[in-house]
């Protein structure tokens, strides 16, 4: 069925059956999420820090990692990238988010990839979204090497849920054996481990604090140039720092 076939009744019925939503998108007049319990989310989320990156999306391609529904990676077409691909491995949300680009009229390639994965691609993205993504995954720095290694051509737009103190510290380049006083300091990088459950979502795995996001990004890689919103850093890749990559050297002896 074409996009031009489609009454407000069959979008509002396949929203239904296509549910429940996590991107509220409004498609053809209908909210996909209208009670959606962050509010017009990820519109919310996106207008405190789209500005930082509007101008660099005309003509330039995007990866979108872990898309969900798509709401980010209709926004970058829409703004004029020439090539979008988001990857998922929710096959629900894949299949929101193609029916959202039906409907919005926008050509986007939609992948069952995992961020583990995307060597597979075989392409470098101008512009690489990692947006909700890293603290959901049992490897985030993993994720990250490998989004250096063989995704990201110059730009990463990176998110995450936070909880600690948003203090950072400066850091040291090296720490006695015995200097453990930083370990303590609310600005100090910390990724918070969690075994069950975080707000009853068995995916939530790592919870990290914003030393922590930044010293993870440079650590693999990426210079943070804007920081426009709490949980959002906009970023350039830059070359890898020793020890970063898949191939990770050696762990030597502590003592």
């Amino acid at each position: 069925m074409s996009n031009r076939q489609l009454t407000t009744e069959d979008i509002r019925l396949r929203i239904e059956q296509l549910g429940p939503w996590f991107h509220n998108l409004e498609l053809g007049g209908v909210s996909t999420a209208p009670t959606h319990f962050l509010g017009d989310y990820p519109s919310v989320k996106w207008r405190r820090f789209a500005q930082a990156i509007v101008p660099e999306i005309e003509g330039h391609t995007v990866l979108d990692i872990g898309c969900n529904a798509g709401f980010y990676s209709l926004e970058m077409k829409r703004r004029g990238a020439t090539r979008v691909l988001g990857i998922d491995t929710d096959e629900d949300y894949l299949r929101q988010a193609r029916f959202a680009a039906e409907v919005s009229s926008l050509e986007i390639e939609f992948r069952n990839v995992s961020v583990y994965d995307v060597g597979t691609l075989g392409e470098r993205f101008d512009i690489v979204l990692f947006l909700g993504v890293l603290y959901h995954l049992r490897h985030p720095l993993l994720a990250l090497d490998l989004i250096h290694e063989h995704a990201a051509g110059d730009l990463l737009v990176f998110q995450s849920m936070l909880r600690g103190s948003a203090e950072v510290e400066q850091l040291k380049q090296d720490y006695g054996f015995w200097e453990d006083d930083h370990f303590n300091r609310p600005g100090y990088p910390k990724l918070h481990f969690v075994e069950h459950r975080y707000a009853d979502d068995p995916t939530n795995w790592w919870i990290p604090n914003n030393a922590s996001v930044e010293a993870m990004l440079r650590s693999s890689g990426f210079e943070i140039e804007l920081h426009p919103e709490n949980e959002v850093y906009i970023c350039r890749r830059t070359e890898a720092p020793p020890g970063a990559g898949a191939a990770y050297p050696k762990r030597g002896r502590s003592t």
